[in-house]
Order: C-alpha cells, then structure tokens, then sequence
C-alpha cells in the first residue's frame, strides 16, 4: 500500500492497476481533456466499462467531499471514532442498523385493536 501511494509507477502491483491508477491520476489533473480513447486504454487492461464508470463515480466524490471539508472547515474525526466504524463496518457491513424492536403492546397502539 505504501508503496502505490508513494508511486503507483513504480509499485509492485500488475499494469492493470496502474493504468487505472493512470487514468484516475489523469482524471484528477485534466478531467476536461479525458478522451473515448482514454477509457479504452483502461478497459484494453483488463477492467470492464462498468468498473471504469465505478472509478470515475468513486474518484469524483471523494474529490467533492475533500472540497467541501476543505470549504466549510469541517474536522475530522478522533482515531476512536474510526476504530468504532471500521469494527461496525467489519461486523454489518454498509447496511443501516436494524430497527430497534417494537414490544407487541406499542404496535397495538400504533395499529390499533
């Protein structure tokens, strides 16, 4: 991991993900520029339309959420609150908690008898 954010060009991982990482890099520096021909080269690696699509989706958000930190001064979070999330996710996934349980008297009155 180090070593891709150090320089993905010269990182041990297959030329598949480097040239995601290239067009990514790209996308980032010149987005307006991007071509057709930009996207084929990353699908002629070895990644599907769709995966170029996620990508793209993913790269452009993380780039409006760091924008609007950056603009509204928004903190971040003490490292508990990370360990807490990453064992949340670990345990359920992205999926929301479950709804707290509702005793059979409350839904009688919500429902009615």
């Amino acid at each position: 991991m180090d070593a891709v954010l150090e320089d993905f060009r010269t990182a041990p991982i297959d030329a598949r993900e480097k040239a995601l990482f290239e067009f990514l890099e790209r996308m980032n520096r010149e987005s307006n520029r991007l071509q057709r021909e930009d996207v084929d080269a990353v699908i002629a690696a070895g990644w599907t339309e769709e995966a170029v699509y996620d990508a793209i989706t993913v790269c452009a958000l993380f780039n409006f959420y760091n924008k609007w930190i950056d603009a509204t001064g928004v903190s971040d979070m003490p490292a508990a609150a990370y360990d807490a999330s990453g064992q949340r996710l670990a345990e359920r996934g992205y999926a929301p908690a479950p709804p707290p349980a509702v005793a059979a008297e409350d839904r009688e009155a919500v429902v009615g008898s």
